[in-house]
């Protein structure tokens, strides 16, 4: 019987996770992503495909997992997951007291600072997780992506058919931006510091005579800063966060270059 079956069969009918065939089958899939040989999410030309039975695999490791404790050094963890190692032979670097757990793919080449990475997440081919950011659940991460000091991206479990936070190639995303709810950061696009976007987030292009909006996704090569609109509701009229596409990154911009050095580009105090 093919995974997604035993994974489909064992989500309808959770007594078939005392079965050792369950069993191995949710741990194959597990070990398959931890390997970056399965993908929660996936890209499918120029959209994305959520493989929502791998996300049920993941759901369904905690149950039958047992509590233990890790030591690492001098320092204690109590937990259902294991953390992964060999980071030598991944070609990952890793910075104490940077944390990823079994389950996550890290690809040759990605730089965690002290930071975290949960299960299910993928981070592609020369990413940087920078300090305190935080790379949740399932969460898709392409090549040469910048995750600036605090950024959060958000986990996504369930609903299992909730799409996970996607983070294009060569995005660079500033620093304490929070992006959640399966949002979508198109390629090299560039997020101001303290930008938040969910997936029901304004994202108002003011580049032209007339603004452009999105919900939840920001456009590729776009350089994007915190806004606000006003709202109207019973009490009154209240500014509301939103997003702001004030230009596009310049083909002339190295893909290095900071944050700063892009918002100057643009005329935005920095």
């Amino acid at each position: 019987m093919a995974l997604q079956e035993i994974i489909e069969q064992a989500w309808e009918n959770r007594a078939l996770l005392q079965e050792h065939a369950t069993i191995e089958a949710i741990r194959s899939v597990i070990e398959e992503l931890d390997k970056g040989r399965l993908r929660v999410a996936e890209p499918t030309g120029d959209d994305w495909k959520v493989n929502e039975w791998v996300k049920k695999a993941v759901l369904l490791y905690f149950p039958i997992q047992q509590m233990k404790t890790i030591e690492v050094g001098p320092f204690e963890f109590h937990d259902k997951m294991s953390l992964k190692t060999n980071y030598a032979s991944l070609g990952v670097r890793v910075v104490p007291h940077a944390v990823a757990r079994y389950g996550a793919y890290l690809a040759k080449g990605v730089v965690m600072m002290p930071s975290y990475v949960n299960i299910g997440a993928f981070v592609d081919e020369g990413t940087m997780v920078d300090t305190w950011a935080t790379v949740g659940s399932c969460a898709q991460v392409g090549k040469n992506v910048h995750l600036s000091g605090g950024v959060g991206l958000g986990g996504v479990l369930e609903p299992v058919q909730a799409a996970p936070v996607i983070i294009e190639d060569g995005a660079f995303i500033g620093s304490r931006s929070i992006l959640v709810e399966g949002c979508r950061i198109g390629k090299e696009a560039v997020i101001g510091a303290g930008v938040t976007i969910t997936g029901s987030s304004k994202i108002i292009d003011v580049t032209g005579a007339e603004p452009v909006e999105y919900k939840g996704y920001v456009p590729p090569r776009s350089v994007v800063i915190p806004g606000s609109y006003t709202k109207k509701f019973p009490a009154g009229d209240f500014q509301v966060p939103c997003a702001l596409i004030i230009g596009q990154r310049k083909p002339s911009t190295d893909l290095k270059t900071s944050l700063n050095d892009v918002l100057r580009d643009h005329a935005v105090a920095v």
